[in-house]
């Protein structure tokens, strides 16, 4: 089956997460992807050891890519990236601030030189504003953009466990990627494409910033709870395990107190008939449903959720995850042998994807310097 990026050229000069992840999902979808990496690597190469001495960050985003180390201060190389460039569909860059522009790789006069290329820059805050030149990584942004204010508990901020910052600006890109190559097909032109982790991010923390800037109120961190909804959140059962529910309108919780609390009058009870009157009453709530869950097991629990059609979840750690009977994965070879990795959540019925390997550090160098040789860029 024919992938819908088969015979694009992409090259990229990337390292860690964020344009890997954009990367990662045009090889996916057919594309032939070029990793330029120092001659020390993709640093995220050295992050861990955890996939039989591989590094469990790379294996995960770098498959189907063809790697070559570039020196850009030896001409001959910047020469070759030049080339590259110029019979290339996409180019992806995440270099730290300014890097790309001493390195006369910025994307508009990339576009000017070769105006079908789709010139994808990604950033930790911009390339303009007053933090264009500030270094990012997902932790610092994190931070910066109010993520870590609303995670954790009343106690403390925290991290979100996973690098979400850098997934989603890479996530953002890969859209971006697409839709100027869609535009690209009706115009024939291609264009800049820009994206930031700090405006990624600070997307994603459209709520609480309306409420504060709204009604001027601070979104609270409630660790395994939810701010504006209620019941829902962990519940101690018996024995150590704890079950998540979540009753996220007025019927589920008019079911919930018919079919499992035999309480109907709950229901119309016009303290607790709405979401807006049990969030005001959570502490009330919260005895209610945890004086239900208490003597059940977490077994039992998710029973009687699931039968009274009620949105429940067990809280699992990374080892259930790892036996999860929903979790899909995928095989790929890489340099230390064949792993499984999780399998992206998008699904096509037109075409399958076949991952193809991860490269070893310039595995694929010299026959690049071959192809790429005798071609004269403008």
């Amino acid at each position: 089956m024919t992938k819908p990026l088969e015979g694009m050229l992409v090259v990229s000069l990337e390292q860690a997460v964020a344009a890997p992840m954009a990367t990662c999902r045009l090889a996916d979808a057919g594309a032939r992807v070029i990793k330029i990496e120092r001659a020390s690597g993709d640093f995220a190469r050295g992050y861990d050891s955890a996939v039989r001495g591989e590094s469990a960050y790379f294996v995960w985003l770098n498959r189907g890519k063809e790697s070559i180390c570039l020196d850009f201060t030896r001409e001959e190389d910047a020469a070759l990236l030049r080339a590259m460039i110029s019979r290339a569909d996409v180019f992806v860059q995440n270099l730290g601030p300014g890097a790309a522009a001493r390195a006369g790789l910025e994307a508009e006069s990339l576009v000017e030189a070769h105006p079908r290329l789709v010139a994808c820059t990604i950033s930790g805050y911009g390339r303009i504003g007053p933090y264009a030149q500030t270094k990012a990584y997902d932790l610092l942004i994190q931070a910066e953009s109010g993520l870590a204010s609303v995670t954790g508990t009343p106690e403390a901020p925290g991290r979100v466990g996973v690098s979400v910052c850098d997934i989603a600006a890479g996530l953002s890109a890969h859209a971006g990627i697409v839709e100027a190559l869609l535009r690209r097909a009706t115009t024939g032109s291609g264009g800049v494409v820009d994206v930031s982790m700090f405006a990624a991010m600070a997307e994603w923390m459209a709520v609480p910033l309306l409420h504060w800037e709204h009604q001027h109120t601070i979104w609270p961190r409630v660790g395994l709870s939810h701010p504006i909804i209620a019941p829902y959140g962990a519940y101690p059962t018996a024995g150590e395990g704890m079950v998540l529910v979540g009753v996220q309108n007025d019927r589920q919780w008019r079911r919930f107190a018919e079919r499992l609390l035999d309480r109907p009058e709950l229901a119309d009870d016009e303290r607790y008939a709405t979401n807006i009157e049990r969030v005001a009453r959570r502490a009330e709530i919260d005895s209610i449903v945890g004086s239900f869950l208490a003597p059940l097991t977490a077994d039992e629990a998710i029973a009687r959720l699931t039968q009274a059609d009620i949105p429940c979840a067990r809280i699992n750690g990374v080892p259930e995850l790892a036996i999860h009977p929903q979790l899909s994965r995928l095989g790929v070879d890489t340099p230390a042998g064949a792993v499984s990795v999780t399998a992206p959540p998008t699904r096509h019925s037109t075409w399958s994807l076949e991952p193809a390997p991860v490269p070893a550090l310039d595995q694929h160098g010299a026959a690049l310097r071959e192809e790429f040789a005798a071609t004269k860029a403008p």
